[in-house]
């Protein structure tokens, strides 16, 4: 049985995920190592379930609350998450065959490369210029959502960051819709994994609901202040989070 001062540091934790994960993801930054101090003995399936069940919750909430004041780009959306949620199955499977740590440096480096490309390109994700042909944009959703679909099954930190990234690189949106669009994949990047990870019984449902809660409410804060100020401020916040996530992974890499 968890302590409940325990419990209220998992809270804490989770709704300071979901408040980030909100605005431009990467939740998993603060979850993940907190419930890996807190359970150290734990298996790491174990804890990735309870992640991503804590997770959910918020996340979709943040995809109801954008859904009513943005307008969601469901033809791009649609296609990823589908593709995303067969990704996130597969990765959630590969958890138990394959050490997720081995993934690392690459996801470091790519990490470096995506800050440097924010960074240098001022207007990057400022404007909403969505791809003319409908086709092309389903199907680069669709290999989008399986590529991102799979590590956020298999690993997850920085899933959020990265669909942002590509959303806006590669179909073109700003930051606000690859924002909302990311959280609508990461739903059923979540359910999938879930899915996994329950039917294995690799879930702390006491902790998870509890977290969840939190989660949920984080993000209901953290939407209104995306909402509020636009994709300039979500521009700033994402590279805030991505800085963050190379200090972390050179940490884990060289340390």
């Amino acid at each position: 049985m968890v302590m409940d001062p325990t419990l209220a540091l998992l809270g804490v934790g989770a709704f300071l995920a979901g408040m980030v994960d909100a605005v431009v993801g990467g939740g998993g930054l603060i979850q993940i190592p907190l419930l890996f101090s807190v359970f150290p003995q734990a298996a790491p399936a174990t804890l990735f379930g309870t992640n991503k069940l804590a997770s959910v919750f918020g996340t979709a909430g943040a995809a109801v609350q954008y859904s009513r004041r943005v307008s969601i780009p469901w033809s791009a959306a649609g296609p990823a998450a589908l593709a995303a949620a067969i990704g996130s199955w597969s990765g959630a499977r590969a958890v138990v065959l394959f050490p997720p740590a081995a993934l690392r440096p690459l996801i470091l480096v790519l990490l470096v490369l995506v800050a440097l490309y924010t960074f240098l390109r001022k207007d990057f994700g400022i404007h909403h210029r969505r791809l003319a042909s409908a086709g092309r944009e389903c199907g680069l959703a669709i290999l989008i959502g399986a590529a991102l679909g799979f590590y956020d099954g298999f690993f997850g930190p920085g899933t959020g960051s990265f669909l942002i990234f590509l959303f806006i690189r590669i179909l073109g949106m700003d930051f606000l819709h690859a924002s909302v669009s990311a959280k609508i994949v990461n739903v059923s990047t979540n359910l999938a994994a879930i899915a996994v990870f329950v039917s294995h019984g690799a879930v702390f449902w006491q902790v998870a609901l509890v977290m969840a809660c939190c989660n949920l409410l984080g993000s209901r804060v953290g939407t209104g202040l995306a909402l509020r100020h636009g994709a300039v401020f979500i521009r700033k916040a994402f590279l805030a989070v991505v800085l963050v996530l190379i200090l972390r992974f050179a940490a884990d890499t060289f340390l």
